[in-house]
């Protein structure tokens, strides 16, 4: 299997497949409208404008799995993420990403890449205590919280996985080498 033998439910319940997506750079995330971590999407957005023209697509997935923070409908979470944030990337249905009912998706990206990078001995302490109240982190490789982030290059291969503390600025100088700036 590859990143592209997948399909996805978009927002209005339309199931593409990700092949859609062949030949660019990756940034899938898993997302919450009431998180903590809420305000990266101002970070996502930004990436989105500077290198979407030049080959990076944004896929986030809201997920409600971790303290029940992505409640509401997938319109009623778009409608906040573009009024909050003025997202303009793909969002998709909201969507499981551990357990008996994750996205085969998810399934396959954890298992490219089962570790998280973290930076900082800080968000490591933070990220140790997250995964202990995380309800849904049950396995190793499982997601610990809302807005991991999972970077693939231009062939399809998952080339990192990043905590939820890691802000999306501080990917962009991966992206540009991905992108081939």
């Amino acid at each position: 299997m590859s990143i592209y033998d997948y399909k996805i439910k978009t927002r209005s319940g339309e199931e593409i497949s990700t092949s859609e997506y062949k030949g660019k750079v990756l940034l899938i995330v898993n997302t919450a409208t009431g998180c903590g971590f809420t305000p990266q999407y101002e970070g996502l957005e930004k990436l989105y404008k500077e290198y979407h023209d030049k080959g990076l697509e944004i896929l986030d997935f809201p997920c409600n799995q971790f303290g029940s923070q992505a409640p509401g409908t997938d319109d009623e979470i778009h409608s906040f993420c573009g009024l909050n944030y003025g997202t303009s990337f793909d969002q998709f249905s909201k969507t499981e990403v551990n357990g008996e009912n994750e996205h085969p998706l998810y399934t396959f990206l954890k298992s490219e890449k089962k570790e998280d990078v973290i930076d900082g001995l800080k968000n490591k302490m933070a990220m140790s205590a997250v995964e202990k109240i995380s309800k849904t982190c049950q396995k190793d490789g499982d997601i610990k919280w809302n807005f991991t982030k999972f970077l693939v290059d231009r062939e399809g291969n998952v080339v990192e996985r990043y905590s939820p503390t890691f802000k999306p600025e501080d990917m962009e100088e991966k992206i540009k080498e991905l992108i081939g700036e």
